[in-house]
């Protein structure tokens, strides 16, 4: 997705997206041989998930017009990361505790909402930045 169809004024947006893309794209090759269905990344993934998840939400509810963006970067990373049916259901799980943990906390687009969005994108692009990261 190019940058520019991403909202402007979001600080930490664009690079999120473009991190989680470029992390989706890597990470088959750093798996490689990994013979069984955990990964040593995998609680980076799975908080990467869970912030995706929460950002989906709120973002929405800040009335950010991004449609099913920040589900769209979910499932471009597990079609990427593959693996088993279990697996990728642990991704979705954490995807959707991140949106329902937002979703029970904010009923309404405050200031609070929109400084946990930033932070969140903030920690979603440096966590899609170490994944994405080649391994010596």
């Amino acid at each position: 997705m190019k940058a520019s169809h991403l909202p402007a004024g979001v600080p930490g947006l664009p690079n999120l997206t473009k991190a989680v893309v470029l992390a989706a794209l890597l990470w088959p090759t750093a798996a490689g041989a990994a013979s069984d269905d955990t990964r040593p990344y995998d609680d980076k993934l799975l908080r990467l998930s869970e912030i995706l998840g929460a950002v989906h939400f709120l973002r929405e509810l800040c009335g950010a017009d991004e449609g099913q963006l920040w589900r769209q970067q979910m499932t471009t990373l597990i079609d990427a990361e593959g693996g088993s049916a279990a697996r990728r259901v642990r991704f979705v799980n954490s995807f959707n505790r991140g949106y329902r943990s937002y979703r029970r906390t904010y009923q309404g687009c405050t200031s609070a909402a929109k400084d946990q969005t930033a932070r969140f994108l903030t920690e979603g692009a440096e966590l899609a930045k170490t994944l994405s990261e080649p391994k010596p």
